[in-house]
């Protein structure tokens, strides 16, 4: 993959595992950063690196996933939700 650009070509090799280091300056350029969600985008042959305008919520809150300490069953949940 050979990515042209105003400062000139920087060649990225593709790692066995399909990776490949995104250039900072492109990083810094898209606003790209650690946990970014991106999208590939093919247009007439070409393809595009483009930002996704949401996050994976489901991805982030699967962190989450487990870890609550209070002992309470779902029926006693819900009813704090509710209105008494």
């Amino acid at each position: 993959m050979v990515l042209h650009s105003a400062k000139g070509i920087n060649a990225m090799r593709v790692t066995t595992k399909g990776q490949v280091t995104i250039p900072r300056s492109v990083r810094e350029a898209l606003g790209i950063a650690p946990e970014t969600e991106i999208d590939f985008v093919e247009d007439r042959g070409r393809f595009y690196i483009v930002k996704t305008n949401q996050p994976n919520a489901i991805k982030k809150l699967n962190k989450f996933r487990g870890i609550a300490t209070v002992k309470m069953s779902t029926d006693e949940i819900m009813s704090l939700t509710r209105e008494s």
